[in-house]
């Protein structure tokens, strides 16, 4: 048989198509569900229990005391009866009263702990109340400012607000400021 003639010129030859490259490791990420609260499993509980509203570092870390499950934990290694417990306590905690964040409410006179969405309920309801019997906080909340005794000298500006002005800033100054007439007029 006759061989093919080798050709001199540049052929042009297919790459051959290759396999993309096979992971030996693969990372899964779990998220765990807590009260409809997605917490990724490489978390430690006693962090990973603060993604949850309503839940602060020191409640989580009582959580865990109480129930007796190791804080350094991750989410995704616990067991489906310590899930259940942790659930069935962020629904009832039995705690200190101390630790709750609604003592003595208004309406009922009940100590509890309100978490997710009544949380925020609650919150806006309490801001609504302030607002209607037209208290000092109430009314700093409808003026948009801040309420718990912040110098607002040079902070929470809004709008490019200028602040403060030296008295020679305002001579210069070619637009007029309230209650005083531009520089170079007269009345």
């Amino acid at each position: 048989m006759a061989e093919k003639p080798e050709s001199k010129g540049k052929e042009k030859q297919k790459p051959e198509k290759k396999a993309p490259p096979k992971r030996e490791e693969f990372i899964e990420e779990h998220l765990v569900r807590i009260l409809s609260t997605d917490i990724p499993g490489d978390m430690n509980l006693y962090s990973g229990l603060t993604r949850i509203k309503g839940v602060s570092w020191a409640f989580s870390n009582a959580l865990c005391h109480i129930l007796d499950i190791d804080k350094t934990k991750k989410v995704a290694d616990l067991s489906p009866a310590e899930m259940e417990k942790v659930n069935a306590f962020l629904k009832n905690p039995k705690m200190p009263e101390w630790l709750f964040n609604r003592r003595k409410d208004r309406e009922t006179g009940e100590t509890r702990h309100i978490i997710l969405a009544d949380l925020d309920v609650t919150k806006e309801w309490d801001i609504r109340r302030m607002k209607k019997i037209k208290s000092y906080k109430g009314w700093r909340h409808s003026q948009g400012q801040p309420v718990r005794g912040q110098r607002t000298k040079s902070h929470f500006r809004k709008d490019g607000a200028i602040g403060v002005r030296k008295r020679k800033d305002v001579a210069k100054s070619p637009t007029p400021v309230a209650g005083k007439p531009a520089a170079g007029k007269k009345k």
